[in-house]
């Protein structure tokens, strides 16, 4: 048979291998980390930044990929309906995740509490945990819970906590059209939020108390850091030989936390600029006499 007889076939062998040496090449590519940790994305929110998290997501893989709450917005989407289609990518990219071999594990929060019905089930490969404890590449443990349980520590009647949404919501409104308008220019994103809040007072005192409650968990579960979310103020830092880590927010802050081959934890921040924001070297942390990991509610 000549050449020419063969051509017809040959596509069918050709293409898929191209196509193979592509996935590998953008495979190797991207950044692995042993643990990756992200929450308050509120898919469903007409602020969640989608996008800037889908880039991040299709930039690196894990061996385990932590959900730490606030991962759809369901409060929002009761109010007023939005569903833009990046977070309908967002979704399929993390169920490509676990369809490749990615643990993926889902701490539900006060936003998608509904899911916590499904504690300790596993939905579409996605494990459904009340709290989780991760032990890092140098033998740290880590607790990880949303973070809502210290609700009590920040927010002393109903009135304040009104006020507080609401003027959220206007700060939101605000870190909007600032952006835009700075998109417009050529600049960069910059949470206008966030440069707000870290200037008024109540909102520091807040946001203190929490990390003393977070804190004050972790050295009760005797375990060396604790890893949150919910108050959208991205942190890591050492007290009392706890690590405390917030992985922020893809509202204002887009950011997240990443494990290192070698146990360091890092924040980073990721919108059409990225960089480490802060770290933390876990590996001389004294570890707390070990108890057996609690996984009821904190």
């Amino acid at each position: 048979m000549s050449y020419k007889c063969h051509a017809p076939y040959l596509k069918w062998i050709i293409i898929p291998l191209w196509v193979k040496d592509m996935t590998e090449q953008l495979n190797a590519n991207k950044q692995h980390y042993p643990a990756v940790w992200i929450s308050d994305v509120h898919l469903g929110f007409k602020d969640c930044k989608a996008e800037y998290l889908l880039d991040f997501l299709n930039s690196i893989e894990c061996d385990t990929l932590y959900l730490v709450g606030d991962i759809v917005d369901l409060w929002s989407m009761k109010r007023q309906f939005y569903w833009h289609p990046s977070h309908y990518q967002v979704l399929n990219c993390i169920q490509q995740k676990a369809l490749d071999g990615t643990r993926v594990i889902y701490i539900p929060g006060n936003h998608d509490e509904t899911f916590r019905h499904y504690v300790d089930q596993t939905i579409f490969g996605v494990e459904v945990h009340q709290q989780y404890i991760h032990t890092t590449k140098a033998n740290k443990r880590f607790l990880l819970v949303h973070g809502d349980d210290f609700d009590i520590a920040t927010r002393y009647n109903k009135l304040i906590s009104i006020a507080g949404d609401a003027g959220y919501d206007f700060l939101l409104f605000l870190n909007r059209w600032t952006n835009r308008i700075r998109k417009l220019f050529g600049g960069n994103y910059y949470s206008l939020a966030a440069y707000i809040k870290a200037r008024v007072h109540k909102a520091r005192e807040a946001i203190a108390a929490f990390e003393d409650a977070a804190i004050h968990e972790a050295k009760k579960q005797k375990v060396d850091g604790i890893i949150c979310g919910h108050i959208h103020h991205p942190k890591i830092k050492v007290e009392d030989d706890i690590v405390y880590c917030n992985d922020g927010d893809w509202i204002e802050s887009c950011t997240a936390l990443v494990e290192q081959q070698n146990g360091k934890i890092e924040l980073l921040h990721w919108s059409d600029t990225q960089k480490v924001l802060e770290s933390a070297d876990v590996s001389s942390i004294v570890t707390p006499t070990a108890v057996k990991p609690n996984k009821s509610a904190a």
